[in-house]
């Protein structure tokens, strides 16, 4: 007898077919909501990240700590045997190892692809009505504050030590400037790489055994005038030497427009191809 009347009260509380159909049609008229733009989408996927920076505040130890120790080891123990003194050298360097400790965060961002592969995080995403290239995108921006406060942490401790950029506080904001569009660029090949990759340890070996070489092979550190003349030009002629050589122009109020020119055609270069594949390598995940 209960289970009768629970029925005929479920029953009665049911819209009728006729009522079913009159609020399916005024459902099918009414307008719905616009899809976000791709902007809109891109900066919800940054906050994301930023959020987890916020939860979880040791990622910002590589940023706080890494710079710091890399510019104080470089000047004070190697300064005196390659410029003779550290205040010399460190007007060298600052520039340099600035390039050096921001393109080596950059692999963050495909560590944090690939966790959220794994996780299956990314699942979710595309089934969303929004820009498919926005879950990376956030990624991208997102670490850009990552870069901006570990080149503002490296050059006040430069400041401290003694650095004076001759180019003032516009060369010096120009130049953080590339080096921030070159690292956005740059980023792209380490989220096709956590995409193709099995693990993030996979994605921190393979960015590692990549960017040592590309730094070290570089004008970082020393003036590539004093090394073999077969290795000059190598030297002279990567992606990061060239961007090394547009910031420390920058910085030194001694503008290089062709190593500028050529770090935003790398830069570019790196979009173009690297943003193909990685969106690619996404859709088919």
């Amino acid at each position: 007898m209960a289970f009768t009347e629970t029925k005929t009260s479920t029953d009665q509380d049911a819209p009728a077919p006729v009522e079913k159909e009159r609020l399916q049609r005024l459902l099918a008229q009414g307008e719905r909501p616009a899809p976000p733009s791709a902007f809109a989408s891109a900066r919800t996927f940054a906050w994301r990240s930023m959020l987890k920076i916020k939860h979880v505040p040791e990622q910002l130890s590589d940023i706080l700590v890494f710079p710091i120790i890399m510019l104080l080891m470089f000047t004070y123990l190697f300064g005196g045997a390659i410029a003779g003194g550290t205040g010399d050298y460190l007007q060298f360097l600052l520039p340099g190892i600035m390039v050096m400790s921001i393109v080596m965060t950059t692999i963050y961002t495909g560590m944090s692809v690939n966790i959220d592969i794994n996780k299956g995080v990314s699942d979710r995403f595309r089934t969303l009505p929004i820009w498919r290239a926005a879950p990376m995108v956030g990624y991208l921006l997102a670490d850009m504050f990552r870069y901006a406060a570990a080149g503002a942490i490296m050059f006040g401790t430069g400041m401290v030590m003694g650095y004076r950029p001759e180019g003032g506080a516009v060369g010096v904001l120009l130049g953080v400037g590339l080096l921030l569009v070159f690292c956005f660029a740059f980023s792209w090949i380490w989220t096709w790489l956590g995409l193709i990759t099995r693990s993030e340890k996979t994605v921190m070996s393979i960015s590692m055994s990549i960017l040592f070489p590309m730094t070290f092979l570089s004008n970082i550190m020393v003036d590539p005038s004093t090394m073999p003349g077969w290795l000059q030009p190598v030297v002279k002629n990567t992606p990061i030497s060239q961007l090394v050589d547009g910031v420390r122009g920058l910085f030194d109020g001694d503008v290089s427009s062709a190593a500028i020119a050529t770090t935003l055609i790398w830069s570019a270069g790196f979009i173009v191809v690297f943003g193909f594949l990685t969106l690619r390598a996404y859709n088919r995940k």
